[in-house]
Protein backbone atom coordinates (compact mmCIF):
# COMPACT_ATOMS: atom_id res chain seq x y z
CA UNK A 1 0.00 0.00 0.00
CA UNK A 2 1.53 3.35 -0.96
CA UNK A 3 1.85 6.09 1.61
CA UNK A 4 -1.09 8.34 0.87
CA UNK A 5 -0.39 12.01 0.34
CA UNK A 6 -3.05 14.62 -0.25
CA UNK A 7 -1.10 16.48 -2.94
CA UNK A 8 -1.50 13.96 -5.74
CA UNK A 9 -2.42 15.29 -9.17
CA UNK A 10 -5.72 14.19 -10.77
CA UNK A 11 -3.63 12.02 -13.12
CA UNK A 12 -1.49 8.92 -12.69
CA UNK A 13 0.77 6.78 -14.82
CA UNK A 14 2.23 3.38 -13.89
CA UNK A 15 4.07 0.69 -15.84
CA UNK A 16 4.11 -2.87 -14.48
CA UNK A 17 5.24 -5.95 -16.43
CA UNK A 18 5.05 -4.00 -19.71
CA UNK A 19 1.43 -2.94 -19.11
CA UNK A 20 0.85 0.80 -18.72
CA UNK A 21 -2.09 2.26 -16.79
CA UNK A 22 -2.88 5.97 -17.21
CA UNK A 23 -5.72 7.68 -15.33
CA UNK A 24 -7.29 11.12 -15.55
CA UNK A 25 -9.95 12.17 -13.03
CA UNK A 26 -12.33 15.10 -12.79
CA UNK A 27 -14.96 16.37 -10.39
CA UNK A 28 -18.41 15.92 -11.94
CA UNK A 29 -20.02 19.08 -10.60
CA UNK A 30 -23.17 18.44 -12.64
CA UNK A 31 -23.83 15.19 -10.73
CA UNK A 32 -22.57 16.23 -7.28
CA UNK A 33 -24.76 17.41 -4.41
CA UNK A 34 -22.41 19.00 -1.86
CA UNK A 35 -25.34 20.19 0.28
CA UNK A 36 -26.21 16.51 0.75
CA UNK A 37 -22.60 15.39 1.25
CA UNK A 38 -22.24 13.77 -2.20
CA UNK A 39 -19.30 14.52 -4.47
CA UNK A 40 -19.12 12.58 -7.74
CA UNK A 41 -15.83 12.04 -9.55
CA UNK A 42 -15.35 10.61 -13.02
CA UNK A 43 -12.16 8.96 -14.13
CA UNK A 44 -10.92 7.71 -17.48
CA UNK A 45 -8.41 4.88 -17.65
CA UNK A 46 -6.22 3.79 -20.57
CA UNK A 47 -4.52 0.40 -20.29
CA UNK A 48 -1.81 -0.26 -22.90
CA UNK A 49 0.01 -3.52 -23.54
CA UNK A 50 3.60 -2.47 -24.23
CA UNK A 51 4.83 -6.06 -24.08
CA UNK A 52 5.40 -8.70 -26.74
CA UNK A 53 2.63 -11.11 -25.68
CA UNK A 54 -1.15 -10.66 -25.41
CA UNK A 55 -2.61 -10.04 -21.94
CA UNK A 56 -6.18 -10.03 -20.65
CA UNK A 57 -7.64 -7.93 -17.85
CA UNK A 58 -9.31 -10.34 -15.42
CA UNK A 59 -10.31 -8.27 -12.40
CA UNK A 60 -9.97 -4.95 -10.60
CA UNK A 61 -9.19 -3.91 -7.03
CA UNK A 62 -9.68 -0.22 -6.19
CA UNK A 63 -8.86 1.40 -2.86
CA UNK A 64 -10.68 4.71 -2.41
CA UNK A 65 -9.90 7.01 0.53
CA UNK A 66 -11.97 10.11 1.25
CA UNK A 67 -10.98 13.29 3.09
CA UNK A 68 -12.00 11.74 6.43
CA UNK A 69 -9.58 8.81 5.81
CA UNK A 70 -12.57 6.48 5.30
CA UNK A 71 -11.44 3.64 3.02
CA UNK A 72 -13.61 1.69 0.61
CA UNK A 73 -12.42 -1.22 -1.49
CA UNK A 74 -14.04 -2.19 -4.77
CA UNK A 75 -13.23 -5.63 -6.18
CA UNK A 76 -14.76 -7.46 -9.09
CA UNK A 77 -14.35 -9.09 -12.46
CA UNK A 78 -13.22 -6.93 -15.36
CA UNK A 79 -13.98 -3.25 -15.82
CA UNK A 80 -17.29 -1.75 -17.03
CA UNK A 81 -18.53 -5.29 -17.66
CA UNK A 82 -15.59 -6.24 -19.90
CA UNK A 83 -12.44 -8.32 -19.65
CA UNK A 84 -10.49 -6.91 -22.58
CA UNK A 85 -7.79 -8.93 -24.35
CA UNK A 86 -4.94 -6.66 -25.42
CA UNK A 87 -2.58 -7.70 -28.21
CA UNK A 88 0.92 -6.20 -28.12
CA UNK A 89 0.63 -2.45 -28.73
CA UNK A 90 -3.14 -2.35 -28.12
CA UNK A 91 -4.92 -0.08 -25.64
CA UNK A 92 -8.29 -0.27 -23.91
CA UNK A 93 -9.91 2.93 -22.64
CA UNK A 94 -12.93 3.26 -20.38
CA UNK A 95 -14.59 5.75 -18.05
CA UNK A 96 -16.27 5.20 -14.71
CA UNK A 97 -17.10 7.14 -11.56
CA UNK A 98 -17.15 7.06 -7.78
CA UNK A 99 -18.96 8.94 -5.03
CA UNK A 100 -17.31 10.45 -1.96
CA UNK A 101 -18.74 12.07 1.16
CA UNK A 102 -15.96 14.68 1.05
CA UNK A 103 -14.72 17.05 -1.70
CA UNK A 104 -11.29 15.36 -1.75
CA UNK A 105 -9.97 11.84 -1.92
CA UNK A 106 -7.39 9.50 -3.38
CA UNK A 107 -7.80 6.36 -5.50
CA UNK A 108 -5.32 3.64 -6.41
CA UNK A 109 -5.30 -0.10 -6.91
CA UNK A 110 -4.43 -3.01 -9.14
CA UNK A 111 -5.72 -4.92 -12.13
CA UNK A 112 -5.19 -8.66 -12.31
CA UNK A 113 -4.00 -9.64 -15.77
CA UNK A 114 -3.56 -13.05 -17.42
CA UNK A 115 -1.03 -14.14 -19.99
CA UNK A 116 -1.90 -16.53 -22.83
CA UNK A 117 -0.48 -19.46 -20.80
CA UNK A 118 -2.90 -18.64 -17.95
CA UNK A 119 -0.28 -17.16 -15.62
CA UNK A 120 -1.75 -14.24 -13.68
CA UNK A 121 -0.07 -11.11 -12.37
CA UNK A 122 -1.10 -7.78 -10.86
CA UNK A 123 -0.39 -4.40 -12.40
CA UNK A 124 -0.34 -1.12 -10.50
CA UNK A 125 -2.84 1.72 -10.76
CA UNK A 126 -0.83 4.60 -9.29
CA UNK A 127 -2.56 6.93 -6.81
CA UNK A 128 -4.44 9.92 -8.19
CA UNK A 129 -6.40 12.74 -6.57
CA UNK A 130 -10.13 13.26 -6.49
CA UNK A 131 -10.59 16.99 -5.90
CA UNK A 132 -13.59 19.25 -6.25
CA UNK A 133 -12.60 22.38 -8.18
CA UNK A 134 -13.21 24.86 -5.41
CA UNK A 135 -11.33 22.91 -2.73
CA UNK A 136 -8.08 24.32 -1.41
CA UNK A 137 -5.55 21.96 0.22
Amino acid sequence: MPELKWDYAPISDALTNAVRVEVLSRHATENSRPSQGEWIFEYTVRITNQGLEPVQLISRHWIITDGFDHVEEVKGPGVVGKQPLLAPGESFKYSSWCQLKTPTGVMYGTYQMAQADGKRFDIEIAPFALKAGYTVH
